[in-house]
């Protein structure tokens, strides 16, 4: 696999079978780290990961969305944690079922397939898709948030688990 954060994902995906849980629950941080803002749902995953339920995968998919497929197709349930240009303030977060979203037609390279286009190669049944996403500041290159987007992490985080303990209500985050 391409990322170490997928290499640990590998090696967990096994988790969903061995607890024998009711519903599996996968949390995917989206988005490239090296554009500064595009990356905040890997940097909220990596805040989760600090805090998670047994029986919850919280995992760093990053661009790799095709790699992660084998981990979306055992999940009952996914949260997908991505930068979302909408038009809103840098900072908004906006909060969504994968099933209200615009279905496009796939792009021309595997290079730039998104999460519903990767979601449709899957075999059989899809998962319960919910989506949180926050409005860019900066896409260019560079390694930290800008500061709008950074002080979305925390209230991303929250949110994030308000959504997971709906969906689990066994645990309390």
């Amino acid at each position: 696999m391409k990322c170490s954060s997928l290499r640990l994902c590998g090696k967990a995906s096994g988790r969903f079978e061995a607890e024998g849980l009711a519903s599996r629950i996968l949390v995917a941080g989206l988005g490239n780290l090296l554009l500064r803002d595009d990356g905040v749902g890997v940097h909220v995953v990596r805040e989760l990961r600090k805090n998670v339920p047994k029986g919850i995968l919280a995992v760093e998919v990053g661009t790799a969305v095709l790699d992660a497929l084998h981990l979306f197709e055992r999940a009952d349930k996914l949260l997908a944690i991505d930068a979302m240009q909408v038009g809103g303030t840098p900072g908004t977060i906006y909060a969504f079922r994968l099933s209200e979203v615009e279905d496009r037609p796939a792009r021309a390279s595997l290079h730039e397939v998104n999460l519903l286009s990767a979601l449709r190669l899957l075999p059989g049944r899809q998962p319960e898709v919910m989506v949180l996403g926050v409005e860019p500041e900066t896409i260019d290159y560079g390694l930290t948030l800008s500061p709008r987007v950074a002080d979305a992490v925390p209230r991303l985080v929250a949110e994030a688990r308000r959504v997971l303990s709906r969906w689990a209500p066994q645990h309390r985050m």
